[in-house]
């Protein structure tokens, strides 16, 4: 008798959990991002805006369609293949929120710090973070309305991010676009791996 016959299947390995971190300022589309990709109903902190909020919040009627905002975190996750499964921890946008960000960015391997280019000016504290953390991160300019304001080189100047910062655009409400925003995140993450070892 043959014994592998009898022999127990191997169990498959786990995809390596990979923790990404989806970032930026108030209303650029964090939480239609992480939507937009989970495979399971993703976690948000959404809490009805509230003139009182809005004020402490200086969001200035910036986005005035938008009547709830993330005071927590988002979490998702999407399976990338066998190897990989990606844990995305989107951060609130809004000051009074910002000492969370340490405890959300603990243990990410990148980041995705999402632009709109209508409100740059909500966009500096997100970039800054991130470049004296000291994380490797893309910059990604969500295309509202499916199209984009300025170039792209000018977006970079404006935010003052280096060439070996990567600047892309996407659709956050895409689910295809936003999978490939997160791809970048990896590729530079990977890239910046082996540039350092």
């Amino acid at each position: 008798m043959d014994s592998k016959q009898f022999a127990e299947p191997v169990p498959a390995k786990p995809p390596t959990p990979v923790k990404i971190v989806i970032a930026g300022g108030f209303g650029v589309g964090k939480t239609t991002t992480v939507g937009a990709i989970s495979e399971i109903k993703p976690l948000t902190t959404e809490a009805a805006m509230t003139s009182t909020g809005a004020a402490v919040d200086g969001t200035g009627g910036n986005v005035p369609s938008k009547t709830t905002t993330t005071v927590a975190l988002d979490f998702g996750c999407i399976t990338i293949d066998e190897e990989v499964k990606l844990y995305l921890f989107g951060t609130p946008g809004q000051d009074r929120f910002g000492f969370m960000w340490h405890d959300l960015v603990l243990g990410a391997l990148g980041a995705l710090v999402i632009v709109d280019t209508r409100r740059l000016d909500d966009c500096y504290p997100a970039v800054d973070y991130f470049e004296k953390a000291g994380l490797p991160f893309v910059v990604g300019v969500n295309v509202f309305d499916g199209s984009l304001k300025h170039d792209l080189e000018d977006v970079r100047w404006a935010l003052a991010v280096g060439e070996d910062v990567p600047l892309i655009t996407f659709d956050a409400r895409q689910r295809l676009s936003v999978r490939d925003a997160l791809l970048a995140v990896l590729h530079n993450t990977f890239r910046r791996a082996s540039a350092a070892s």
